[in-house]
């Protein structure tokens, strides 16, 4: 097989591409389909300061390769959950990983604060990854807006947003069928959130980190196994070995006519306040605390 650009022998196919790309043709590949994701959307720009989530993984460690080859203004952000093994190594590959491409790190610990998520699972009766991407996206945003980062990068690829995709369908979830894409607005106390890597596959960026001589690491949380979206990932990639493009093409069909409808019946009757401990915005009702504070405060009680 060889590279569609240069002819030379290929290294990567794409299926979903109908294509296949050498080393160096592939890095090109892979850096247009970013740069063209931040400029169609708009997401960002060079005068802007970057906070990226790095969670140890390919996917956040690729974009955050990428964008220091672009000359962005970047910084990392770990967060380590305290998850024994899993967590150990993640921090180790990111705080590696910083170091060798001279990208700033800053690393929040949950233990510190009161919330390691073993401890949390074993005392707030919910499900513990719902509880654990409330406590995520609340310290990704705390540390956006007070370290005066202007946008919030995360990893999330293609398959990521699909499966998102498949779940709310399968609810039809209006309100977040509204909300879904690759760009959420900064505004209300929330920084401006974006997903450059949302044109490309997992199988993607797991390529771009070997050609570019990325460690990244593989040590999945244990209490992800049951995740639906674990289940609807694996459904969809059963999909696409038969019908290459599909998942592609049903993200970009549902950006392109489907999010427009829903946005027309997305709910504005929500009403976001100050949360009256930590200061960022929450819509609970009667002035109560955000779901972290609750879920922090609920720690401290059962102690």
């Amino acid at each position: 097989m060889k590279c569609k650009r240069c002819k030379a022998p290929a290294v990567v196919a794409l299926p979903s591409h109908n294509t296949a790309f050498c080393k160096e043709c592939y890095l090109i590949f892979f850096a247009r389909q970013v740069e063209r994701a931040i400029h169609t959307q708009k997401m960002f720009s060079k005068d802007d300061r970057l906070l990226v989530a790095i969670s140890g993984g390919k996917d956040s460690l690729a974009i955050s390769w990428q964008l220091k080859q672009f000359g962005y203004n970047v910084t990392g952000l770990h967060l380590d959950l305290g998850i024994g093994e899993s967590s150990l190594v993640a921090r180790t590959i990111s705080e590696r990983f910083c170091n060798q491409f001279d990208i700033p790190l800053e690393v929040v610990e949950f233990a510190s604060e009161g919330l390691a998520i073993p401890a949390v699972r074993d005392t707030v009766k919910r499900p513990i990854c719902s509880v654990c991407g409330q406590l995520k996206r609340h310290f990704f945003n705390k540390m956006a807006v007070e370290g005066g980062y202007t946008v919030l990068i995360t990893g999330h690829n293609m398959d990521d947003e699909v499966a998102r995709l498949f779940s709310n369908v399968m609810a039809w979830d209006a309100t977040y069928l509204a909300g879904q894409g690759p760009v959420l607005p900064g505004e209300h106390g929330f920084v401006r959130k974006v997903k450059p890597l949302y044109t490309l596959s997992e199988f993607e960026t797991a390529n771009l980190c070997f050609l570019a001589g990325i460690e990244y690491g593989y040590h999945p949380c244990p209490y992800s196994k049951k995740a639906s979206f674990t289940i609807y990932k694996n459904l969809l990639n059963q999909l696409e070995e038969i019908q290459p493009g599909r998942k592609r093409s049903f993200y970009q069909k549902f950006l392109e006519h489907g999010r427009p409808h829903f946005q027309h019946t997305e709910d504005k009757t929500t009403v976001l306040h100050p949360c009256p401990q930590c200061g960022f915005p929450t819509s609970s009702c009667n002035d109560e605390p955000c779901g972290a504070c609750r879920i922090r405060e609920y720690m401290r009680q059962t102690k």
